[in-house]
């Protein structure tokens, strides 16, 4: 099969509906030559109902990212699906969550307990992510590309899961620094919202549908996650050999336009 991912093997987490951001990356990898894991939590039933409505078949394993032993098998689980040495030479972080008083309005009476979780999930996953990933990785190098959400300015009802995507990028330029000398980038891409089963978990997320109403220059369409689906899968092609660090925006522009 050909393509910008032809005879590379992509790990994608986060696949929960057919809308999601995660669905499309997979299948746009598939159909551009990659062959593809999928990682699930919780309902793996419906992981593995809405894998079936990929282009190939592609096995779900399950991944709780707070969970040390799912974490510390995740590579040995991979090779033992796959076959072989279980290369893997992309992977795809689309994984966040946040306590609902964590969000919607509840910034200044939030518990540490709820931030830490939105923290741990949202952004300390990415290198949770990667490390167990790293021994399907560091031989040959690859790609890891995370899913973000603008974090230079404070949303409304955003509140701590905009200091958890702060707290990714972060993450994710540390992961550039320490994985590169491995051949290994990693990048996030910044995506305008889109209507996916995880933002109408956020009060207030119909907030959001004005802004990019009025200041995307390339206009914004909540219902389409195939833009940033493209992006993610041109940042896990060898596209980008020296890119690494970066944030991608996918987002009709706003990023760049003032008030």
């Amino acid at each position: 099969m050909s393509g910008i991912l032809a005879g590379r093997r992509v790990l994608v987490t986060g696949v929960l509906m057919e809308s999601s951001i995660a669905f499309h990356t997979a299948r746009l990898a598939q159909e551009q030559g990659a062959e593809v894991v999928l990682t699930g939590y919780g309902r793996l039933g419906l992981v593995e109902r809405i894998a079936k409505r990929l282009p190939e078949k592609a096995p779900v394993l399950e991944l709780d990212v707070q969970n040390p032993d799912q974490l510390a098998s995740l590579a040995d689980r991979i090779r033992q699906e796959v076959g072989g040495d279980g290369r893997l030479d992309g992977v795809v972080h689309s994984i966040a969550f946040a306590p609902q008083d964590a969000l919607g309005g509840h910034f200044l009476t939030a518990g540490w307990e709820s931030v830490a979780t939105a923290v741990e999930v949202s952004a300390y996953s990415l290198k949770s992510l990667a490390m167990a990933c790293l021994p399907l990785m560091e031989e040959n190098g690859g790609s890891i590309v995370g899913l973000d959400f603008d974090a230079k300015v404070a949303w409304p009802a955003y509140d701590w899961m905009g200091v958890a995507k702060a707290a990714l990028e972060s993450t994710s330029r540390y992961l550039a620094r320490d994985l590169g000398p491995h051949d290994i980038r990693c990048n996030l891409v910044a995506a305008g919202p889109i209507k996916t089963m995880a933002a109408k978990s956020i009060p207030g997320f119909e907030t959001f549908r004005d802004v990019w109403t009025q200041r995307a220059p390339l206009g914004w369409d909540l219902s389409d996650p195939e833009p940033t689906a493209r992006a993610v899968v041109a940042l896990l092609s060898p596209w980008f050999p020296k890119t690494t660090g970066e944030i991608v925006h996918v987002d009709g522009g706003v990023h760049a336009i003032g008030a």
